[in-house]
């Protein structure tokens, strides 16, 4: 492979800031160092004025997964090209476990579209819909011998990949046992499936309902059941999509307890609210995401969580689905619940955005630094899920995935520019500071400006060690 060297670049990591010189070679970064001396046969990119990043490693995404009639906008093409174009070179997707497969199937079968599909390194965790002795003993084998080493769990969504309590427990006992972690989604569904039955029974149809049915209170009971059953396992527990003060305030007492929870937030959290479900208007379906938005205390409260390293990462849960029916063929999209909110499939889309928002949101504004920002965005979610040092950082011996990102650059977001399938931003028509202008993977450039370089194909699996600590 051709030698690199990306010169005069101011250099970020979760804790250092400093200008110097970067050299890869064979993938990796080979030094660092005060104007390297380099040979006539490498090639010299110019980084003056420009951040040198390592790559965004966005541990929560949905690429190709179907839920009930609908499958996501984005295959594993198009989301990995779109989170390059954002500056993400490291995904962890979802391998999901139907109810007559093993977690060794489930991984079989989805590292057969990833390995064909992706064009950044990638992971897994895998969805269980249920635990039983050889769920366990497959559980065991994956985090020893496949690289997989977190497994997601639905506190949410009974009669389809709901778990209960003790299914929950058993899984949180294995993984506390062999250097895994259990991913709850944590929502009362029962109490929930309750409300939106009597909602629909009422009368209540439009996308505004999705929030109205899925109180902020539930997300914290929920939380607070989550954390007591990984103390009584002895085992990590990781919290998606955190959105909640109500659950936030359980995360925070058991940290400081002691007790090693861990949770994401999303941007989604951090720059919209509960106020966009003020009408009964159907584009409000554009926002029906699971948890659904919350008020600005909340919101406030997560910045402040993400300051104080109570949240210790951000990911997107990118899970996009379209707003127009037959968008690239796309079906039982969005539209599918015109008439029921209750079927319309809950997410949105993310994965292109992430790095420039919470930049120009976070860093922009003060609210968390630059070093934090790295952290949050590529440092903390490889340690956490067992990529470190390989991924998340600058460092001699670490993978070259490196992004050169213009802080003082301004774009404007829209669907119309974006390299998602999907066909809306949450973001359309938001002017933002900082633009990404070029990207390795693995030393290769695979982003140059406007100008894409990858291939479907490319990326790596990347079999995880031991996860849940830094």
């Amino acid at each position: 492979m051709t030698k690199t060297l990306i010169r005069n670049g101011r250099i970020v990591t979760a804790i250092d800031d400093y200008r110097a010189d970067l050299l890869i070679e064979d993938g990796q970064i080979a030094a660092i160092g005060k104007q390297l001396d380099v040979g006539p046969d490498t090639r010299v990119i110019d980084a003056a004025g420009l951040l040198v990043l390592p790559g965004g490693v966005d541990v929560h995404t949905h690429l190709e997964n179907t839920f009930g009639d609908s499958t996501t906008a984005d295959d594993y093409e198009s989301g990995t090209r779109a989170a390059a174009f954002g500056g993400t070179t490291t995904v962890i997707d979802f391998a999901f476990q139907g109810k007559e497969d093993s977690p060794l199937d489930a991984i079989a079968r989805t590292q057969a579209k990833a390995s064909v599909g992706a064009s950044i390194d990638y992971g897994f965790h895998v969805i269980l819909t249920h635990v039983d002795d050889k769920v366990l003993g497959d559980m065991k084998h994956a985090i020893r011998h496949e690289g997989v080493s977190s497994f997601k769990m639905f506190m949410a969504y009974p009669g389809t990949v709901m778990v209960d309590d003790a299914a929950i427990f058993q899984a949180m006992r294995l993984v506390g046992e062999h250097g895994g972690m259990v991913a709850l989604h944590a929502e009362n569904g029962n109490v929930i499936e309750l409300l939106i039955r009597e909602a629909l029974a009422q009368g209540h149809t439009s996308p505004r309902y999705h929030a109205l049915t899925r109180p902020a209170i539930l997300e914290g009971e929920a939380t607070h059941r989550g954390i007591k059953l990984a103390e009584l396992a002895n085992a990590p527990v990781y919290f998606v999509h955190l959105s909640a003060k109500e659950a936030l305030k359980h995360v925070i007492e058991a940290r400081d307890g002691g007790i090693p929870v861990f949770a994401e937030t999303c941007p989604h959290y951090l720059f919209f609210d509960e106020s966009v479900y003020d009408s009964d208007d159907f584009s409000v379906a554009k926002h029906v995401m699971t948890p659904p938005l919350r008020n600005k205390e909340s919101q406030d409260a997560l910045w402040t969580a993400l300051k104080t390293d109570d949240l210790q990462l951000i990911s997107t849960d990118h899970c996009p689905f379209c707003m127009k029916e037959g968008h690239m063929g796309r079906v039982h999209q969005k539209e599918h619940g015109r008439h029921d909110f209750s079927k319309i499939p809950n997410g949105a889309p993310g994965i292109e955005t992430r790095m420039t928002v919470i930049y120009d949101g976070g860093v922009r504004t003060k609210r968390i630094t630059l070093n934090r920002f790295v952290e949050l965005t590529a440092t903390a979610p490889a340690k956490l899920f067992g990529l470190f040092p390989r991924k998340g950082t600058i460092a001699v011996g670490s993978d070259a995935d490196i992004v050169l990102f213009d802080a003082n650059d301004t774009q404007v977001i829209s669907a119309h520019t974006h390299h998602s399938n999907v066909d809306y931003s949450l973001f359309e028509g938001k002017h933002v500071h900082g633009v990404v202008k070029k990207v390795f993977s693995r030393g290769e450039l695979i982003v140059d400006g406007e100008q894409w370089l990858g291939r479907p194909g490319r990326g790596q699996f990347l079999a995880r060690g031991e996860v849940g600590g830094f």
